[in-house]
């Protein structure tokens, strides 16, 4: 099975780049984030014309995740147990979206972005990751064999080597320790980073904003990453950055991470 993952930056901006990057790579199972639309504005007609199935979560032009599946999608599930809440009035956003695919419990994950380190926003993210945290302990806890994937936009550049200059981040989100620790407990909880053990590779970037020309001069980061549990994680034989998709018309400042799974 090959499952991907994609922060896609406005699904209906991008709908011929998604349908083409299925068609090219015969992807399986695709988890995308900031989709900005509601549930019955997703163009999900392209992709079952595919022979995806669709599942998603939307408010607006905010946030947003999917996943599109041909293996199945069972037990959709919106929101990861214990998720919290922001705005005023508090409510849930569409940041977590869950559902079994070919054996496989994927979570399609747009972690919040934090602002600044003063902001409230930065606080709730790293609430936000803590619950996270909990909940993915709670999957293993209950069945130590699950097939559990947490993929998507962390919004955390876990190593210095995943930016492009440390000086330039100094005081910023992203690379203060609280995130990092932040993502560290999930490995902590017993999950693998497998595009890291299958991609170590310094300054290989996921992300390239689209001011100063960021792209040509290869100054990104590496914030969209892929933690399973032990059982899935066994089953990854390798994992690939599909950079040629900054490149062209349009295109979204992220691109996908693709795991190969066996069996």
């Amino acid at each position: 099975m090959r499952l991907a993952t994609w922060n896609i930056n406005s699904i209906r901006a991008r709908t011929d780049r998604a349908l083409a990057f299925l068609e090219r790579t015969g992807v399986d199972v695709l988890a995308l984030q900031e989709t900005k639309c509601k549930d019955d504005q997703f163009p999900r007609e392209g992709f079952e014309a595919l022979g995806y199935e669709v599942a998603t979560t939307g408010f607006s032009q905010w946030n947003g995740v999917a996943i599109v599946s041909k293996v199945g999608i069972e037990d959709v599930e919106v929101g990861f147990p214990g998720m919290p809440t922001w705005g005023d009035p508090a409510a849930a956003e569409a940041r977590a979206l869950g559902a079994t695919c070919g054996g496989v419990r994927v979570w399609s994950l747009y972690v919040p972005n934090g602002r600044e380190l003063e902001d409230p926003h930065y606080a709730y993210k790293l609430d936000w990751l803590g619950r996270l945290r909990d909940a993915a302990q709670g999957w293993l806890a209950d069945d130590a064999d699950a097939q559990v994937a947490l993929v998507g936009d962390w919004n955390i550049a876990p190593l210095d080597t995943d930016v492009w200059d440390m000086a330039w981040f100094a005081g910023r989100t992203h690379v203060s320790p609280a995130e990092r620790e932040a993502f560290t407990a999930i490995a902590d909880a017993g999950y693998t980073e497998v595009s890291r053990v299958h991609l170590p590779a310094e300054h290989t970037y996921t992300y390239w904003d689209y001011q100063q020309l960021r792209f040509p001069r290869n100054e990104g980061m590496r914030i969209d990453l892929t933690y399973a549990t032990p059982a899935l994680a066994a089953r990854v034989t390798g994992a690939t950055i599909e950079r040629n998709e900054r490149k062209g018309k349009a295109p979204s400042d992220h691109v996908p991470v693709v795991l190969e799974i066996a069996g």
